[in-house]
């Protein structure tokens, strides 16, 4: 029977999933007032509902997001995915060779830092080749958990549950214990993935970001350095990035006007673009590209350089002059308003005029200095920096070693994390602001409240109650009892955390074993999936909640597409466990 603690913590997670639905205040906020109604009814002891902000779990992913600023600032990251991926020419070209490798690494490596390190190259991707990012952030984040359920080293909720069965069984697991089942559910999860999953979910493209946020456009020219030298514009992504419009390509005094896809690259190359305020930042940080107009460039670290938008005053000194004719050490023009500018000449012979718009490469420091009344600072473009491509391979040797530390157990992935994000701020591949700015607090809050309201469910008696329920629903048949072992384990682990979910269904499992008088195996394997298939809610998983707010996704956008991916898998899953234990 149903304690007045429990109803009340029924109440309180509909609640909670009734305004995810609604979808009218930040997940946050709504996650922070869940877990704020129960320390008020005191439906569990507080130093547990607010042990989550404390958790190793959480921390981890605080932490990674720093590990994986610095595989982005560096460029490493990008340069891996560039070789693999290319420009694709669809998302679901984008998603034919991101899933599979995906969901293989994380079948050895935890998939956290694989999603987090994923997360700004999707972005570029969108920016790059105008791909829509809400069909790739989710499938990436999906084919993660899909990959790491299939061995036993995939997911921490496996080794829990394989410490379990060694307890109640005396046997030990090998690494590929849940593969059987595992490997084909993740194939035909993946394929689900591929032809129905991004039907189901809406089409957001860096391109329709930068159309609602900005209607100034910018004439801006950038010169192809070596390391694009040779590679043509569509495979550089250069062709049509979100928000801007090539006009020309110039070499050696040769202008050759609505280049195609297929023209090639020549180090020393001016690309002529049309662009966005947006678009004229992705472009300036875009690896082997630098701003050509004019010569010259801010003193000082260019690593550290920012980019401001300024108008042009009335007594500016800069007024009827040539943008090849001014020279400044502390600021550098990247891009200005054309206001009719003839499109046939280079922008260097642009007159400046009074109001005109004005994007500049500053020095960190001059944005904090008093100016004169030349020019009228509009605002900083915040997160754009140039990316330190001389670091790209100590940063990924530090990333490696964390990874190796972490997956043969030498130390916690947390512990890994910290050492790794410290030899990244060390060795000058990020700077300290870089790293606290790369954390994403609000994931962070939303993680640790999820971890918080486990102790509701457990100590109201709610989980007592489902477990009884799901007892009496199986009865006597073999199959019932493996469906409702992996439907239990659905509900829970996207009620609670994964490895509560294992904790909380493992002895209804070993009841049920006992009861028919059958093999464990097939009743492990199952338990071991359905722990780790938290594909409905995205608190139940935190690559899902990492891949929210850049993908834009609501919390009915999981379950539109979470719903079907877990019956999918589970019907592969279910029968093959039978067959194959």
């Amino acid at each position: 029977m149903m304690t007045i603690d429990a109803w009340l913590t029924v109440a309180i997670i509909a609640v909670l999933f009734g305004l995810l639905i609604w979808d009218r205040w930040p997940t946050w906020s709504v996650f922070a007032g869940a877990l704020a109604a129960v320390l008020t009814l005191d439906l569990a002891p507080e130093d547990q509902v607010l042990a989550g902000f404390a958790n190793s779990g959480v921390l981890s992913v605080v932490v990674l997001y720093v590990v994986a600023a610095g595989m982005y600032r560096t460029g490493a990251i990008s340069l891996i995915i560039d070789r693999l991926l290319g420009v694709p020419a669809s998302e679901s070209a984008a998603n034919r060779k991101l899933l599979p490798v995906t969901a293989t690494g994380s079948a050895f490596l935890n998939n956290t830092p694989i999603v987090a390190m994923l997360i700004p190259v999707i972005a570029d991707l969108g920016t790059s080749a105008r791909l829509a990012v809400s069909k790739i952030y989710m499938a990436v984040s999906n084919a993660s958990i899909l990959g790491g359920a299939a061995t036993l080293i995939g997911t921490s909720t496996n080794l829990i549950i394989a410490g379990l069965a060694v307890a109640e069984y005396g046997d030990e697991l090998e690494i590929f214990f849940p593969t059987r089942i595992g490997l084909p559910a993740a194939v035909v999860g993946l394929l689900f993935l591929l032809v129905v999953g991004n039907r189901l979910i809406g089409h957001r493209t860096a391109a329709d970001d930068a159309a609602a946020m900005t209607v100034t456009t910018y004439r801006a020219d950038f010169r192809v350095g070596d390391r694009l030298a040779g590679i043509t514009v569509g495979r550089a992504g250069l062709a049509a990035p979100a928000g801007a419009t090539l006009l020309a390509i110039r070499r050696s005094g040769d202008v050759l006007v609505d280049p195609t896809p297929e023209t090639s690259l020549a180090e020393g190359d001016v690309l002529e673009y049309d662009a966005t305020v947006s678009a004229v930042g992705n472009l300036w940080t875009r690896m082997g590209l630098t701003a050509a107009t004019p010569p010259g460039a801010p003193t000082g670290n260019e690593y550290a350089h920012r980019l401001a938008e300024v108008v042009v005053a009335e007594n500016s000194s800069a007024v009827g002059r040539q943008l090849h004719e001014i020279r400044g050490g502390e600021r550098k023009i990247v891009a200005l308003a054309r206001h009719g500018a003839d499109r046939t000449r280079p922008i260097a012979e642009e007159t400046v005029r009074p109001g005109d718009l004005a994007i500049l490469e500053v020095e960190s420091e001059w944005l904090d200095a008093p100016h004169d009344d030349e020019l009228l600072l509009v605002t900083e473009h915040a997160g754009y920096r140039v990316q330190r491509a001389d670091r790209a391979v100590i940063a990924t040797v530090i990333v490696a070693a964390m990874v190796l530390l972490s997956a043969f157990g030498v130390m916690s992935l947390l512990n890994a994390a910290l050492l790794a994000s410290i030899a990244l701020i060390a060795s000058g591949c990020l700077s300290f602001q870089a790293a606290w700015r790369s954390i994403d607090w609000q994931t962070y809050v939303v993680l640790a409240a999820a971890v918080g309201l486990e102790p509701a469910v457990t100590e109201s008696g709610l989980a007592e109650v489902l477990a009884d329920a799901l007892g009496a629903i199986a009865g006597d048949s073999l199959i019932v009892s493996l469906a409702v072992v992996y439907a239990g384990s659905i509900l829970l682990t996207n009620l609670v955390t994964n490895a509560a979910a294992a904790a909380l269904m493992f002895p209804i499992m070993a009841g049920m074993v006992t009861a028919l008088d059958t093999p464990w195996q097939p009743f492990v394997a199952v338990l071991m999936l359905g722990c780790s298939y938290a594909f409905i809610n995205p608190a139940g998983y935190q690559t899902s909640l990492m891949v929210m707010k850049p993908g834009g996704y609501k919390f009915v956008d999981f379950v539109r597409v979470g719903v079907p991916l877990t019956v999918v898998v589970g019907a592969v899953a279910i029968p093959l466990a039978v067959l194959f234990y």
